[in-house]
């Protein structure tokens, strides 16, 4: 399971570090994508599959709704393949970079079976803002029989 907050900084070749306890689990490839709420997704090449085999079921992945189409096209359209050097850093790609903001310093946290990459400035921005409304957000878990 991927979890935890880890600081890392990009080098002045767009590397940037995953931590170490992560690499165990991650294997030698991953896949980065886009993510929500302006961050970047980093997938190993399994839970990519089950979440793109997930947006392709019959039920879900209709070429004939625009936001299924428009969604592929962000997400997956976009993301990117690419393996973790012998260091453990993984290289970010400009367009990457450029939608989640990140400059110097970034914050990588474990999301189950997830990795996400977050601009640490923007990071700090949305967790403030989000820590605020756990409160409501556990009730809405709890209602919907999660929490």
């Amino acid at each position: 399971m991927l979890i935890g907050e880890h600081a890392h900084t990009f080098d002045e070749k767009s590397r940037i570090s995953l931590p170490a306890k992560f690499r165990k689990e991650i294997g030698s490839t991953v896949v980065i994508a886009p993510g929500i709420d302006g961050c970047l997704f980093v997938f190993t090449t399994k839970s990519w599959k089950e979440f793109t085999d997930r947006l392709s079921r019959p039920d879900s992945s209709s070429v004939l709704q625009a936001d299924n189409r428009n969604f592929n096209r962000l997400i997956i359209g976009r993301a990117v393949e690419t393996s973790i050097d012998s260091i453990g850093r993984v290289l970010i790609p400009d367009h990457l970079r450029a939608h989640a903001g990140l400059k110097t310093e970034a914050i990588i946290i474990g999301v189950i079976n997830r990795v996400e990459i977050w601009d640490a400035t923007r990071w700090k921005h949305y967790r403030t803002s989000f820590e605020k409304k756990t409160d409501v957000m556990a009730e809405k878990l709890n209602s919907a029989g999660i929490f």
